[in-house]
C-alpha cells in the first residue's frame, strides 16, 4: 500500500472518529418536540396517516414532532387553536389537531 493511500485511510479514519463523537453531543442538546410542527415541517414518526419526516397534514399537529433545542418545547409561543385555546409544545404526543383519515 503506498504512503499516500495509508494516509488518507488514516485521515479518513480520524475524521469518523471525530463524527462519531459530535453527534451525540449535538443530540443531547435537542429534544424532541410534538404539537409544534407546521405542516409538512415535522422530523419524523407523525403517527397515523404519515411516514416519516414532512409528513405531517396540519400545523401544530399533536403526534407530529420536530426536534428543538433542549428546555424550550413547553415554553414554546404558539398561535391559540380555533376555539381560542392555548397550545403549548409537549415532550410526549398529543391528541390535538389531529387530521381524520
Amino acid at each position: 500500500m503506498s504512503t499516500q493511500l495509508k494516509t488518507f485511510a488514516v485521515a479518513g479514519a480520524f475524521a469518523s472518529a471525530l463524527a462519531g463523537i459530535a453527534v451525540p453531543a449535538a443530540a443531547q442538546d435537542t429534544e424532541k418536540c410534538f404539537g409544534v410542527s407546521l405542516a409538512g415541517k415535522n422530523d419524523c414518526a407523525a403517527g397515523e396517516g404519515t411516514t416519516c419526516a414532512g409528513t405531517s397534514k396540519a400545523d401544530y399537529q399533536g403526534n407530529a414532532w420536530t426536534l428543538v433545542p433542549k428546555g424550550t418545547c413547553v415554553t414554546m409561543e404558539l398561535p391559540a387553536a380555533a376555539d381560542g385555546s392555548a397550545r403549548t409544545g409537549s415532550l410526549s404526543a398529543l391528541d390535538r389537531d389531529m387530521v381524520k383519515i
